[in-house]
């Protein structure tokens, strides 16, 4: 069953390196240590992995809020290139308008493991997909 997307990115390696990229930063984030000076490049815990499927919850450092992350990696190209779809949902109900904040989760990780500039790398999101996306600022959420 597909996951709905927030936002779907385009990598030209393989699901794989994706893949270990992904979990590694989520591992190296798991911590308050990368919140020290601001952000919330911290508090991720993985909940499962695969190469085609990454859970994991973010915990903001502030409010404390609880979003559960997802990463569906699909493979094309002969297993050269890798299709993301990826989504980040807030567990309090009320979160609606989050300053682009379950846009941000995903995009730290993402920016954090220098997959944007891997080969071939193309993001396809909006704000009717990413709530308030547009006026993300991921420095801060």
């Amino acid at each position: 069953m597909p996951i709905p997307a927030c936002a779907t990115r385009y990598f030209g390696i393989p699901c794989q390196v994706v893949y270990e990229s992904l979990v590694s930063q989520i591992e190296k984030w798991r911590t308050m240590s990368g919140c020290t000076m601001g952000g919330q490049r911290c508090l991720y815990k993985l909940q499962s992995a695969s190469v085609h499927f990454i859970a994991a919850k973010h915990i903001s450092p502030i409010r404390r809020f609880v979003e559960d992350i997802n990463f569906r990696l699909v493979s094309y190209r002969f297993f050269t290139s890798c299709h993301v779809s990826a989504l980040s949902v807030s567990e309090t109900w009320y979160v609606v308008k989050d300053h682009g904040a379950n846009y941000c989760n995903l995009y730290n990780l993402i920016e954090g493991s220098h997959l944007t500039e891997s080969r071939g790398y193309k993001e396809i999101t909006s704000d009717f997909l990413c709530t308030q996306r547009s006026s993300a600022n991921c420095t801060v959420y």
